[in-house]
């Protein structure tokens, strides 16, 4: 049976829900023409004030806010409250430049923690359910959303961090969790250690897993599903908007369920800035309807996915958006051709490797290189090299099938790529562009 934390809202009709943030909306956009001089002066520069716009019809008249702008204003230029206001931060884990610093009051933090409960009743969290946090706490956000969220389901919560993997799997075993939150790549390390020490799936006491924060196959859910025995679920969210919890999956896995009381998302041509219809692929657009301290209208996220309101099985109502493809900006392109890394990783889990793997890209004699290395299982580790050459021609074969251009592939023993606890690094971009 689905369950819901918040049903009335979870299950609204879309009239009902279009009436929501019609008001929202309206109320936000005067909030921050009122107090934020940074998105006002926006505003001002193409000719709108508040009163244009009077409903979500409206939306596409606003301006857009990037990374950059909040990189411009950092830190307190889009501010919507007075400092004093505020109790938190959160920060991304970005590498260029300033990092992005959101805030947040008390309001704000509470319906974050609200949008990461609908997620982990979704999963089939309840208040007998035992939910281990092994996101990293602090200035990322995985741990404090999803901890909260616990606490409002009522779930006894272990938070963990990241992290100390053998202490991670003594408190799944010794205190029985059923819910595990973490990263999916982390998620795919620990069903490693498992293994390794000598438990198969039935002697897991996990049912179910939320995992987010990078991008992850459908391959790769299946193999951690597997290794775990649990069912896996997407987590969807940014740290500009408030973290995970903005979209999360619900049984029927059919894409990920936006919380649009408290969003708006939109579809856009990610080079001709233009709105997409339902069903398109391209850039998705977010406009945080609740936020006070730190309220964004129309943040492109440089995520590439699609949007759908088909009827779901599950009873919710909320528009869903699909598993991100990858992000315009951590698109490769590669000698002209449009490369992602979860196109890479399909291959990869398709052929029976595990989920450990680098993209090293560089330049030489003005000519892109894609080189792959993967890690071998230990069950087909072998120092038999023509063994290993058909193995690594298969792989390439297999690429330029995926990807339509040639690439290296490096197979290597078992450990020898670096574990990531948090968001794993895949990819090495060596070209100065």
């Amino acid at each position: 049976m689905e369950r819901y934390y918040q049903p009335e809202i979870e299950c609204a009709s879309p009239e009902k829900l279009k009436q929501i943030q019609n008001e929202k909306l309206v109320k936000q956009v005067r909030h921050v023409w009122d107090n934020v001089p940074y998105y006002r002066k926006k505003m001002e520069e193409k000719g709108l004030t508040p009163d244009d716009i009077q409903s979500t019809d409206d939306l596409y008249k606003l301006p857009f806010l990037s990374k950059a702008d909040l990189r411009d204003a950092y830190p307190y230029g889009l501010l919507g409250v007075p400092l004093k206001d505020c109790v938190r931060i959160q920060s991304t884990s970005g590498t260029t430049g300033k990092r992005v610093v959101a805030f947040y009051t008390q309001h704000d933090v509470d319906l974050w923690e609200e949008c990461c409960a609908r997620a982990i009743t979704a999963a089939g969290g309840t208040d007998e359910s035992v939910c281990q946090v092994s996101y990293g706490y602090g200035l990322f956000t995985g741990g404090p959303g999803l901890n909260g969220g616990s606490h409002k389901v009522g779930c006894l919560t272990i938070p963990t961090s990241s992290g100390n993997t053998d202490r991670q799997i003594m408190f799944i075993m010794d205190l029985s969790a059923t819910i595990l939150c973490c990263t999916p790549s982390y998620a795919a390390y620990l069903g490693e250690r498992f293994k390794e020490l000598g438990y198969g799936p039935d002697d897991i006491p996990l049912k179910a897993g939320i995992f987010g924060a990078e991008a992850w196959s459908e391959e790769m859910r299946h193999d951690i599903e597997k290794t775990l025995g649990i069912k896996a679920y997407d987590i969807y969210g940014l740290t500009e908007l408030s973290g995970p919890g903005v979209a999360f999956e619900c049984s029927a896995q059919q894409g990920m369920h936006i919380n649009e009381d408290h969003f708006i998302a939109e579809i856009i041509d990610p080079d001709t800035l233009e709105v997409l219809p339902e069903g398109s692929q391209g850039e998705l657009v977010f406009t945080s309807l609740d936020k006070e301290a730190f309220p964004l209208l129309r943040y492109r996220t440089r995520d590439i996915c699609t949007l759908t309101r088909e009827k779901c099985s599950c009873g919710r109502t909320h528009v869903r958006m699909g598993k991100p493809k990858g992000r315009s900006d951590d698109m490769l392109i590669i000698r002209g051709v449009n490369v992602f890394p979860s196109q890479i990783e399909t291959v990869l889990i398709n052929a029976g490797y595990a989920a450990n793997y680098q993209i090293i890209v560089d330049r030489i004699n003005n000519t892109d290189t894609l080189d792959v290395q993967v890690e071998m299982t230990p069950e087909m580790f072998t120092d038999n090299l023509g063994e290993i050459a058909d193995r690594q021609k298969e792989l390439v074969d297999g690429l330029r099938s995926m990807l339509g251009l040639k690439a290296k592939v490096t197979l290597v023993a078992p450990k020898t790529i670096t574990r990531s606890e948090g968001k794993a690094v895949r990819v090495i971009d060596k070209r100065k562009i």
